[in-house]
């Protein structure tokens, strides 16, 4: 598994999303990843996990939330 994007989520963690495979079944994980005191990077137990063929819904489902965020800010 090697991230193919991420970001900071505040100074100690970052969501990184990656392709990984589970029990055969090939997956798009993000994930947040945190640093210990001693600075090592681990991944949380937060996150989520979809099937690729899922990938549309998910894409799907942040352009919904875009376009309200989108009509929200036009009203202001």
């Amino acid at each position: 598994m090697s991230a193919l994007a991420s970001f900071r989520k505040n100074t100690r963690e970052e969501v990184r999303v990656s392709l990984d495979e589970f029990n055969g079944y090939d997956l798009v994980n993000i994930r947040v990843w945190y640093q210990t005191e001693d600075g090592e990077v681990r991944p949380g137990k937060q996150g989520l996990a979809v099937r690729l063929g899922q990938l549309p819904e998910l894409q799907a489902a942040l352009a919904t939330v875009e376009q309200a965020l989108g009509r929200e800010s036009e009203a202001a």
